[in-house]
Parts: C-alpha cells; sequence; structure tokens
C-alpha cells in the first residue's frame, strides 16, 4: 500500500505542481490511513469498504479538530478517485464521502497603528535590524506568505516599477506591486545591510541571514514575536497576521474583493471572503458604539 501513495504523491509533485507543504500534509493524512488500516488486517486497497473509510475518520474525532478532519476527507477522497483512475482499484469506497462544514474562524489581524508599531520596532542601526524593517514593511505591503517571502530571490523584484514576483500555491506564479515605503526600506537594506550580511558569499535569495545564509521561516517567525514583544502588543502575531491585515486595511480603505484576491494568491474568491466578515464585525462594533439604541 506503501508503493500506491508514493505513487500517488508523486503525481500531486509532478502533475498537480502542489508545494512541498501540500505534499507533506498529504502523506501525514495517508500514513495515518494506512496505520489504520494495517492495524485492522487490512493490507489491500481493493478490499476496503465504505463502511472501513467511515469507521477510520470516527476513529480521528477525539483526536483532531474539525478543520484537520475536513482536510483527511479532501485527501481520501482525492486518493482514492486517483487509485479508481489508474485502475488500481474498480471501486471508490470515498465517493460518497461529504466534507463536514466548518465555521471559517474569522482571522486575527492589527489595526494600523499596531502595525505601525511593529514596522518601527527592528534596530535600524544594525544591518539584521534593517533586514527585519525591510521584511515587515514587504509583508505588510505585499501580503505576501511566509514561505513565498523566504523564496523570494534577488531577480523577483523590479524597484523601478514597483512589482515583485512570486510563487505561491501549487508554483503558481504570481506579480504584486509593492508601495513606495515599502520600496523605501528595501532599497536600505540592498544598498547596507545585504552586502554586510552576504560577507564574501554569493546568494540569489533576496532576503539572508549572517554569512550568506538563506533564511527560514521559523526564523521569520521568531524576529516577528521578538519585534511584537517590543511594542507590548499582547495578540499572537504570526507573519500571517500580516498578511491579515493587508487584506483588511485595503478592503477597508476601499478595495474590491477581485483585486485582493488576486494580490493574495487566492484560487478562489470564496477564501478571500473571510475579511468580508472582519469588515461586517467592525460595522456592528461601531454600530453598538455609538448608536443611541443600539443597545
Amino acid at each position: 500500500m506503501e508503493t500506491y501513495v508514493e505513487v500517488f504523491l508523486d503525481y500531486l509533485r509532478v502533475e498537480k505542481g502542489l508545494s512541498t507543504n501540500s505534499i507533506l500534509a498529504y502523506s501525514r493524512d495517508l500514513r495515518k490511513y494506512v496505520d489504520y488500516l494495517k492495524t485492522n488486517k487490512i493490507t489491500d486497497f481493493k478490499n476496503i469498504t465504505r463502511k472501513d473509510v467511515t469507521n477510520f475518520l470516527f476513529s480521528l474525532r477525539e483526536k483532531c479538530a474539525p478543520i484537520s478532519i475536513c482536510r483527511v476527507v479532501s485527501t481520501l477522497k482525492n486518493f482514492h478517485k486517483f487509485l479508481l483512475r489508474e485502475k488500481i482499484v474498480l471501486t471508490d469506497p470515498a465517493d460518497l464521502l461529504i466534507t463536514p462544514k466548518v465555521d471559517k474562524k474569522i482571522p486575527d489581524f492589527l489595526n494600523f497603528s499596531e502595525v505601525m508599531s511593529v514596522l518601527r520596532a527592528p534596530d535600524a542601526k544594525k544591518s539584521q535590524g534593517i533586514r527585519d524593517r525591510a521584511i515587515l514593511e514587504i509583508l505588510y505591503a505585499t501580503g505576501l506568505r511566509v514561505s513565498e517571502l523566504v523564496s523570494l530571490r534577488f531577480s523577483d523584484i523590479d524597484m523601478d516599477v514597483g512589482f515583485m514576483k512570486c510563487k505561491g500555491k501549487g508554483s503558481k506564479e504570481r506579480i504584486v506591486p509593492v508601495g513606495q515605503a515599502a520600496r523605501q526600506y528595501l532599497d536600505k537594506y540592498l544598498n547596507f545591510a545585504r552586502p554586510k550580511l552576504l560577507g564574501s558569499k554569493l546568494s540569489a535569495h533576496l532576503f539572508l541571514a549572517q554569512g550568506g545564509r538563506n533564511l527560514t521561516r521559523q526564523s521569520i517567525w521568531k524576529m516577528i514575536k521578538s519585534n511584537v514583544a517590543k511594542c507590548g502588543i499582547k495578540k499572537t502575531v504570526s507573519p500571517h497576521t500580516l498578511r491579515h491585515s493587508f487584506a483588511t486595511h485595503l478592503l477597508e480603505h476601499g478595495a474590491d474583493l477581485r483585486s485582493v484576491q488576486e494580490m493574495l494568491g487566492h484560487a478562489s474568491i470564496t477564501t478571500t471572503q473571510i475579511y468580508t466578515h472582519i469588515n461586517q464585525k467592525r460595522l456592528k462594533d461601531i454600530h453598538n458604539k455609538f448608536h443611541p439604541r443600539a443597545k
């Protein structure tokens, strides 16, 4: 069974062009599935019934959050559909599975004054501080995912035109505008901090650690956490919080949903629509606070 799982993962990697993180998520789900099947003495995908699939999902109820179970359902549906299409099996025991509905959590975001506090937190007298300010400015100016940011290359930016090229989920390429303020700090990083961090080495990557090493997602997380602590902000802030703040502030100032979708790199506008709930909640809060008969 492990062989067919690897064939499926190769299919997702090569033909579907899914990202490394997506492949890892599929792999984790299918590893749990195969372990469950073996525990129940099922060693061939041809022998799996709908009841086996359902029992596996029931076994996850106490171990996994509802949103994780939704992802597992999607994994199983795609996997068994693949096995059927490749004629590895004759039936699809997951064809009638229904993905349970999960209430979408409204993402956390920072208000504008909080964002400005975080942007100003790095020590501009140090090379790392100049780099960190540039990173924070770019995250807020573009709404990039942290995985997209650490993958940026020097050749991906056009400082004159004010655009940046990045690869999102599924290796889909998109162009995002970079505002004047972010370009100002990026220019300072490129001219002063990056050469010092690079030293005698060569690197095509845009943002670097000391000695010319590539930055990791974890290092970006730690940097943001450290700078948020300096500001005294009690909210849990991650790189994605700046992405949420980017989208929320655009919509608050009149941007249309379709443009925000394109800048965020969402495949479906339904994903972007979660930010409209933020605005609705904000309007309700304002109404409750200021309308004389709201309470």
